[in-house]
């Protein structure tokens, strides 16, 4: 596998939009974070339209509740909530514990929470420690609590965590942290490593000039290391059933990007969801997939 996210894309003609493979039943659990509104909603809401069981999971359980209920109203009956706050390890224990309990295991986990606190052409980082938390540490976290229930099925189990290209190796212009992120044998204790480097320079008000990511650069770093954990848990499974990648959406008209976008957040799932589906024998791992058919990707 190569050592770095690349910027260099090309297009793939090994899938397509649609597949016909079809390989999943009522059976297949896809567990989506963040899911209450904007891409996470609707990426719910397709894999129900396709016949998955697929769990709703939001911060705010109000909001949860009643997202699910509205599908629910659809005709989309295999839609189940259950309350998840990817920032806090309590809650992520609940949760796992409740979908052994519920469901045995899991074959598909979509990474989709996220928060950012700068508006388009803002860069604060008074909320980084929050950002990085909930963007980074908390999927991470939730990932390796649900790695033993997954099913490790001929099918191939999938996990494929919504990203950014703010989070691209290029982003960097601190040399020494580009090659730290470039090696070959990249570990989570150095990832974890450039990420404390990052909140101690936010601490020291030195982050501007330490050569970090110059736009959201919060939100930026957060995806940068997001992205190098894929890596890095797309190498330990290698060859193994589960497959992990990363997709960015593009400019998506959700909250985040108060509303301003090229696309919709349906737009972004139908890409989301045929990239988690596709079928084991067309399914990569430890690749980086930047918006719309055909798929620009690179290896992680």
């Amino acid at each position: 596998m190569e050592s770095k996210l690349v910027d260099q894309f090309h297009f793939s003609s090994t899938v397509s939009l649609y597949s016909s493979n079809r390989w999943w039943s009522g059976d297949t659990v896809a567990v989506v974070t963040g899911a209450n509104k904007g891409i996470g909603l609707a990426v719910v809401k397709r894999f129900a339209e396709l016949g998955l069981t697929v769990v709703l999971t939001a911060r705010d359980e109000e909001r949860g509740k009643k997202a699910t209920e509205k599908l629910r109203e659809e005709g989309l009956a295999n839609v189940r909530f259950f309350a998840l706050d990817v920032s806090k390890a309590a809650s992520i224990k609940t949760f796992v514990s409740w979908v052994e309990t519920t469901f045995g295991g899991l074959d598909i986990l979509v990474n989709n929470a996220g928060v950012s606190f700068n508006d388009i052409h803002e860069n604060s980082v008074e909320f980084a420690e929050t950002v990085i938390k909930t963007n980074f540490h908390g999927p991470k976290l939730l990932t390796e609590s649900l790695l033993p229930l997954f099913r490790l099925s001929p099918s191939i189990s999938r996990i494929l965590n919504i990203s950014s290209r703010l989070g691209s190796i290029n982003k960097v212009r601190n040399h020494n942290i580009k090659a730290t992120l470039q090696k070959e044998r990249l570990s989570e204790e150095e990832i974890e490593g450039v990420v404390k480097m990052f909140l101690e320079d936010v601490k020291e008000g030195r982050w501007e000039r330490e050569g970090w990511p110059q736009i959201w650069t919060d939100y930026s770093v957060s995806k940068l290391a997001l992205n190098a954990y894929s890596r890095v848990l797309a190498k330990r499974f290698e060859g193994g059933r589960l497959s992990v990648n990363c997709f960015c959406p593009g400019y998506t008209q959700t909250s985040m990007t108060r509303g301003q976008g090229t696309q919709t957040p349906d737009a972004a799932a139908e890409v989301a969801v045929s990239l988690a589906l596709l079928p084991p024998h067309e399914l990569p791992t430890g690749h980086f997939f930047l918006g719309f058919g055909p798929y620009n990707q690179s290896r992680l």
